[in-house]
Parts: structure tokens; C-alpha cells; sequence
């Protein structure tokens, strides 16, 4: 039988004590952007913890990826439909980490069903993993920075959410409701210096854009007539994250208008 060993990446069994260093936690982080973010933050020796829900071969992936890059982390499961598994992996994540803490909230679904057709079952599973999910990270992280004087919070949202799209009723509706979220978070807890902004990052080939992706004529409502690069996405990211100043933002990181 083969001998089972843990990931290169993870610093769980070597980690004695809180590391004090800048750490962010992404969630949906196995792959796509999210996989990109933790490469960045790790290239700039952030801890990074890599979120995963049903994907650890994925997660442990991404992390390798990481520590091949210069950095540290480990990778946290949970199911952030349920807001008791979001707590315990935001307490674990917490405890793990002594530094300023920042937290992206990437995971996400899409659907592609007209409203009359439209599930049930797809719409709830939508709307709690998209719009509920990233209520149950932004709860529970915010104790954790606000013990630590403040911190950052970038939800990443969609250019959907602002104008709609046919076959994407749920998808628009939880992508839209992170306006109102992101907006009240960053009012409540913007005297404790705690930072909360949304990201649009535009059309990205990622499993969530998988055969609804536009090709070569399908850019025409972009000013430049392209999309953008996933470096520059991420390279927004990293850079809203470390801002002080900046709150109750919504940024595009496309040339469509809003």
C-alpha cells in the first residue's frame, strides 16, 4: 500500500506557535482566481489559507503551488452554506495566524436556466452558497479583526449582478444582493478599521464560465474589445487588500460600464 503523506505545502505539523506575518484566507481558493490569488499572496510571503469545499486534491494543489512560490499556508474545509462550518474553519484559520488578516470571498456557483424553468433546489443552492455564504465568512471574520484592529475584506462580485442576464436569474439575483451586503459591512465596521470592497473581475476562463465563455467576437459591449487579464485581476486584488483608506467600494476590473 502506497504510504500516504501530507502535502509539501502545508505548515500544519511544523507550526508550534501563531505565524506573525500578513494572512488571507481564500475561500473557493482550488482553482480558477481563487487558485490565482493564492498564488500572488504567497509569492508575497503572505499565509495563505486555501479554502476547499469537496475538491482537497484541488486545495492541496493550489497549496503546493504556494510554498513553490516562496510562501506558507494551509488549506481549511468547509462548507460555508452552513454557518457552523464557517466558524470553525474562520477560528481555526485565526488561531493558526497572529498578523493583520485579510479575507477574500471567492467561492461561488452559477446556473444557466431561464426563470420559467428555473428549480427550486437551484435557486437555493445559489443564492446560499453566493449571496449566504459570504454573510456566514464576513460574521464570522470579523471578530477576529476587529480584536486585531481592523483588516480587509474583498468580496469578489459580477458585472451580472449590476445588469442581469438572461439565463441568470439566481447567479444575478446573489451576485446583486452582494452590493447591499458589501456596502452595509463596510458602514458597520468601518470605525474599527475594517476595510470591505467588492471586485468584479470581468470574463475569466474558469470552470464557473465553462461553455457560456464569449470567444473572439463576443467582446463588443468592452470599451477595449477584450477581456482582462487575469494578472491585472489579481494584481487589483492584492492591491485593494493592503489599502487603509479605501471602503464601500465597488471596482472594475473590465472596461464595461456599470
Amino acid at each position: 500500500m502506497e504510504r500516504q503523506t501530507s502535502p509539501p505545502s502545508s505548515v500544519k505539523d511544523q507550526q508550534t506557535k501563531p505565524v506573525d506575518c500578513p494572512a488571507v484566507l481564500i475561500t473557493g481558493a482550488s482553482g480558477g482566481i481563487g487558485r490565482a490569488i493564492s498564488q500572488a499572496f504567497g509569492a508575497m510571503r503572505w499565509y495563505v489559507g486555501v479554502h476547499y469545499y469537496r475538491n482537497k486534491q484541488s486545495a492541496d494543489e493550489t497549496l503546493e503551488r504556494v510554498v513553490t512560490g516562496g510562501g506558507i499556508g494551509n488549506s481549511y474545509h468547509a462548507d460555508i452554506r452552513e454557518a457552523d462550518s464557517v466558524r470553525r474553519m474562520i477560528d481555526l484559520f485565526s488561531r493558526d495566524t497572529s498578523g493583520p488578516l485579510a479575507l477574500i470571498c471567492n467561492a461561488g456557483i452559477g446556473q444557466s436556466d431561464l426563470l420559467v424553468r428555473h428549480s427550486d433546489e437551484i435557486w437555493d443552492n445559489v443564492i446560499a452558497t453566493n449571496l449566504t455564504g459570504t454573510f456566514h465568512c464576513l460574521r464570522a471574520m470579523a471578530p477576529a479583526m476587529l480584536n486585531r484592529g481592523g483588516g480587509s475584506i474583498l468580496v469578489i462580485g459580477s458585472h451580472t449582478g449590476f445588469h442581469g442576464a438572461p439565463g441568470q436569474s439566481a447567479y444575478a439575483t446573489s451576485k446583486a444582493g452582494l452590493i447591499g451586503l458589501v456596502r452595509t459591512a463596510a458602514l458597520e465596521w468601518g470605525p474599527q478599521n475594517v476595510r470591505v470592497n467588492l471586485v468584479l473581475p470581468g470574463w475569466q476562463k474558469t470552470d464557473l464560465t465553462e461553455g457560456i465563455f464569449p470567444e473572439h467576437g463576443g467582446w463588443l459591449d468592452h470599451a477595449l474589445r477584450r477581456p482582462p487579464m487575469i494578472d491585472e485581476v489579481v494584481g487589483t486584488i492584492m492591491h485593494l487588500a493592503q489599502l487603509t483608506d479605501v471602503s464601500g467600494q465597488v471596482w472594475n476590473c473590465d472596461s464595461r460600464n456599470l
